[in-house]
């Protein structure tokens, strides 16, 4: 069974919009791995428009389940946050300042040296380390030779063609899957994963390890409850 994680970078955002600790993201995470979520995945960013520094080491004091720290470790204070929390996973992902959202994975062709040293930073450290990557084969395959123990599918690209031929949508993450698992790297997806889209990814994707969503569950929420609607991701993921 695919794991997931849920990011509650949208629960900080909400509590930052009034101040004040409402809603209490430490109490949410709690209850998203109570409802049974595998893992929780934070996504802190320079200016801490959701996720603060300060979260990150007291969820690393709660949470019980994998804990996942996603970010650009072109910031030096996001290397220096991920090694004073050590968490199961660092999820590297190449943002600019002041990116709403992650739109992209890396160009492990170019950035090949960069990921090698910043990798073994985090493993050296003990932490398992994914990489933000697109579904190209020649940057899965550059992926495989920087020392990463998984990537991140970025699957923004399925979600938005995916009403509109979800076969042809999704051939480019098969293929993607595949080179992954000959050259030995593990494989996470996220990114606009939702209830419409997610059991056919999983079901299509081999050796899915792990999806991380956030927006799209925190949204469904609103309307069906935190309990219920991560037993509704978890039923996609069966």
């Amino acid at each position: 069974m695919t794991r997931l994680s849920v990011n509650i970078n949208k629960i900080a955002t909400l509590r930052n919009s009034r101040g004040g600790n409402n809603p209490d993201l430490i109490q949410v995470a709690k209850d998203c791995e109570r409802f049974g979520a595998q893992g929780i995945t934070v996504h802190p960013r320079p200016d801490e428009r959701h996720i603060r520094y300060d979260d990150v080491f007291e969820l690393k004091k709660t949470v019980t389940t994998e804990f996942n720290i996603e970010g650009n470790c072109q910031e030096q204070k996001f290397i220096d946050l991920v090694l004073a929390n050590k968490p199961e996973q660092v999820t590297l992902v190449p943002d600019i300042l002041g990116q709403i959202t992650s739109n992209h994975g890396w160009d492990t062709i170019a950035n090949q040296h960069y990921l090698k040293d910043m990798i073994a930073v985090f493993k050296n450290a003990g932490i398992r380390v994914s990489i933000f990557v697109d579904p190209i084969p020649k940057m899965v395959e550059a992926a495989a030779t920087t020392g990463t123990d998984r990537i991140e599918l970025y699957t923004e690209a399925y979600a938005h063609h995916y009403h509109q031929g979800r076969e042809i949508a999704i051939a480019p993450y098969i293929q993607a899957a595949e080179i992954a698992q000959k050259n030995g790297l593990g494989i996470n997806a996220g990114h606009d994963l939702d209830l419409q889209n997610l059991k056919y990814f999983t079901e299509n994707i081999p050796g899915l390890a792990e999806v991380s969503i956030g927006h799209a569950l925190i949204s469904d929420a609103l309307y069906y409850g935190l309990e219920n609607t991560i037993q509704m991701y978890l039923r996609q993921l069966v």
